[in-house]
């Protein structure tokens, strides 16, 4: 029975957004696209691409023009968290503020829709261990030599 097996090529699931497939979605003018978004995009596309979204976008069109061909382009630094993903970005790396350094993210297609900075924590996560001086009563008596 195992002889009879055959070997399957491994095949990738194709990426849809929405069930439309990426390359569609590269190709898809920017009002056909805001109909797949949900309601807070729509709303934000509705009322116009401000000049700091433009700025970036035309840095990341920039920089995957000039990387050479099969790499990943250069880091484009940015403060915009509330910038939405758009299918153009995809591929490009970008550098997310977090308040105090930028975390560098590859834009890749399951993010479109997202804001950028849904990819860029803020906030140390808490490690609970053990707790230090000070945290009980009995920390009290312990002596500090």
């Amino acid at each position: 029975m195992a002889e009879q097996q055959v070997k399957k090529k491994r095949t990738f699931r194709k990426f849809t957004y929405r069930g439309v497939d990426l390359d569609q979605l590269l190709d898809m003018p920017t009002e056909q696209l805001m109909t797949l978004f949900h309601a807070r995009a729509r709303r934000r596309f509705s009322r116009g691409l401000k000049r700091k979204p433009l700025a970036l976008i035309k840095r990341l069109r920039k920089a995957k023009k000039e990387c050479p061909e099969l790499e990943k382009p250069a880091c484009i630094k940015t403060h915009l968290r509330n910038m939405i993903v758009v299918p153009e970005m995809i591929g490009s790396v970008v550098g997310i503020h977090n308040g105090k350094t930028f975390n560098q993210v590859e834009i890749k297609p399951e993010m479109v829709s997202h804001y950028l900075g849904e990819f860029s924590i803020t906030y140390k996560p808490v490690r609970h261990g053990r707790p230090g001086i000070g945290a009980t009563h009995s920390s009290r008596f312990i002596p500090l030599k």
